[in-house]
């Protein structure tokens, strides 16, 4: 008798092109596959207002998130569908991943930001946080994609990591020159910790990882509720 075989390691899919988020996750130990999404962001965050009024900013990071997640997880259905199709005449099959899909926003005095669109908005948007403070919303969604006979739930879930930021009081000569590294205009809020920005936040109050872009703890904890072990998907 064959003895039984053990369900194969979970894989992880980043629905994000996020080099800050890859980088978190290769650094602790993971590396998932990536796959971006072709989301229409304002026309989700439209659509999810039209039908549930204003959203919160912790929300309408969810809802960016889950929306990338389950486009990312309809692409990767219709690929594995036809993938174990063909692969009968072969016997060929692999697991399913789970996806997570991420989206970040700052909070300052009641506005909401994401991405600056240039070089002059980068500017206004520094000048408004110097010396304030703000709080970093990021969504986060898992969809489960795995087969039920390797440990597949079916699941599709989320939380969102708020943390605030205590933003240094910069002089108009470090503001440009951030600004023309290029780097605020490629994140949301116009900032980094864990680059050029990092010297011009004083201080930050939650978890470090969700101001990079992707809360490991909070993973840990969507992926435990569907029983998979941080620790199954260490390479």
């Amino acid at each position: 008798m064959s003895e039984p075989t053990s369900p194969p390691a979970p894989r992880l899919l980043l629905a994000s092109q996020s080099p800050a988020r890859l980088a978190t996750l290769r650094s602790a130990g993971v590396t998932p596959e990536v796959r971006v999404s072709g989301l229409d962001e304002d026309a989700v965050l439209d659509a999810a207002t039209a039908r549930f009024g204003a959203l919160d900013p912790a929300d309408a990071v969810l809802v960016l998130a889950q929306a990338k997640a389950e486009e990312v997880a309809q692409v990767i259905t219709r690929e594995v569908r036809e993938r174990d199709e063909a692969s009968d005449a072969v016997g060929h099959e692999e697991s399913a991943p789970i996806v997570v899909g991420c989206d970040s926003m700052l909070e300052l005095a009641g506005e909401v930001y994401g991405k600056p669109k240039d070089a002059d908005e980068a500017t206004a948007r520094w000048r408004a946080m110097r010396g304030r403070s703000g709080v970093l919303h990021t969504g986060h969604w898992l969809v489960d994609l795995r087969d039920p006979q390797d440990g597949g739930s079916g699941a599709t879930l989320g939380a969102t990591s708020s943390t605030t930021i205590h933003f240094a009081d910069v002089t108009d000569a470090e503001i440009a020159a951030y600004v023309a590294t290029g780097e605020p205009l490629a994140v949301a809020g116009a900032f980094t910790v864990d680059g050029l920005g990092g010297a011009f936040v004083e201080s930050i109050e939650g978890d470090h990882h969700g101001v990079v872009g992707i809360s490991l703890p909070l993973v840990r904890e969507l992926l435990g509720e569907i029983d998979v072990a941080w620790t199954d998907l260490w390479a």
